[in-house]
């Protein structure tokens, strides 16, 4: 395998994939809107504002990985971070699809990240990859993002799109922040607590998309979920059942995350039970199928 060019790859999936492919001896390079050529990974600068990529970056790319976009919870969701969200997401579909019209990309694979939070706030549905969407900021922004990835695959180049899960990992996302009060026995669920969260392992998130890279017929949309969902309420319970001693579960009720958090409440207020399907069809196999298994790795690491 050629060079594999990747957007968004200083990021929590981004960096567990780059080490995975340079331990394959597979060449690896960054998209970043800063140039760093120093790095370990040479990272590239691209703009969407000025249409434009390095030309250096693509030379030798077969092979692009975009896991671009502005983090859904780092900050409250005001009218301006909404179009950030939507627009770091969009708007890197629309530039790479433009090059490949271009004639100065030419892919024999193109991999992108979506979210699970096309489904919307589903409750006890199960869904799968041929659910339809539903309504929301969580929703309408990601069907924004997936119709732009639409302008990639109307380019005849072969894609696959992963709606990715709330992804579990010690380096970062939400897994550090529930243990830093968890090691003193303590969890807070929202709400109810009977939200579904689906939920993966950093490393069968990672490999999911490295097994998608390296096998030509898996196309189209996969859910980048473990098999097994489990609620709000379930995922706290188990870390402190596993860290063992004492502990206090309480919950923090919806009126006072909404006064806090606004609309951005609706992200950990909502939930939905978003099965792999076509991932198990196609025959990938996950390492961590259920939470304790996760969360066995993640707290002994």
């Amino acid at each position: 395998m050629s060079k594999v060019l990747i957007a968004g790859g200083t990021g929590l999936i981004g960096k567990v994939i780059s080490k995975k492919l340079m331990a394959k001896n597979i060449s690896v390079a960054l998209l970043s809107r800063k140039e760093n050529l120093a790095g370990p990974i040479p990272a590239f600068r691209w703009s969407f504002k000025e249409n434009f990529i390095d030309p250096r970056a693509l030379e030798g790319v077969e092979y692009i990985i975009n896991l671009a976009g502005a983090g859904i919870a780092d900050k409250l969701w005001t009218q301006k971070r909404k179009d950030l969200i939507i627009s770091s997401r969009v708007n890197g579909n629309k530039l790479i699809a433009n090059y490949i019209n271009e004639g100065k990309i030419n892919l024999k694979k193109y991999l992108s990240a979506s979210a699970i939070g096309f489904y919307g706030d589903r409750g006890q549905e199960v869904l799968d990859e041929t659910s339809s969407s539903s309504n929301g900021f969580l929703s309408t922004s990601t069907q924004a993002w997936e119709k732009a990835i639409d302008e990639v695959v109307a380019t005849k180049t072969p894609c696959a799109i992963f709606r990715i899960g709330l992804v579990l990992a010690n380096e970062g996302g939400v897994f550090p922040k529930l243990m830093m009060t968890a090691k003193f026995g303590l969890g807070s669920y929202f709400g109810s607590g009977e939200q579904f969260y689906s939920w993966i392992h950093i490393e069968d998130m990672a490999n999911m998309i490295i097994w998608a890279l390296e096998n030509e017929n898996m196309l189209g949309v996969y859910n980048g979920t473990a098999p097994n969902p489990i609620t709000n309420k379930e995922i706290i319970k188990a870390i402190l059942d596993k860290k063992g001693g004492f502990k206090l579960i309480a919950p923090v009720p919806s009126f006072l995350l909404k006064t806090m958090m606004g609309e951005l409440s609706s992200a950990v207020l909502g939930g939905s039970k978003v099965l792999p399907k076509r991932a198990i069809e196609d025959g990938f196999k996950f390492e961590y199928e259920w939470i304790d298994s996760a969360l066995d790795q993640l707290m002994n690491d």
